[in-house]
């Protein structure tokens, strides 16, 4: 299973939906909280602690791929790994 953990507003995580959407990938979103350079407010306390455990970072957009057991920050680099895995 895909899980993106994003924010609507954020051109960055448009650019990753607009990718799995053309590759017909299933996914579960998550919006933990608000874009933002430095990390806008959280809407969603458990979400935003998931994103912070599972990755380690405060950043969107950021997909886990629970099937092969990875996780990736930065559209450029989810959007080629989701065209090699899923293309």
């Amino acid at each position: 299973m895909l899980e993106l953990y994003q924010a609507e507003s954020c051109p960055h995580s448009t650019e990753v939906r607009e990718a799995l959407t053309d590759l017909g990938a299933s996914y579960v979103v998550h919006n933990p909280r608000l874009p933002g350079d430095e990390g806008g407010d959280v809407l969603n306390e458990l979400t935003h602690r998931e994103l912070t455990e599972f990755g380690g970072e405060d950043q969107i957009p950021f997909l886990v791929d629970t099937d092969r057991e990875e996780s990736l920050y930065g559209s450029d680099d989810i959007v080629a790994y989701v065209k090699r895995h899923y293309g």
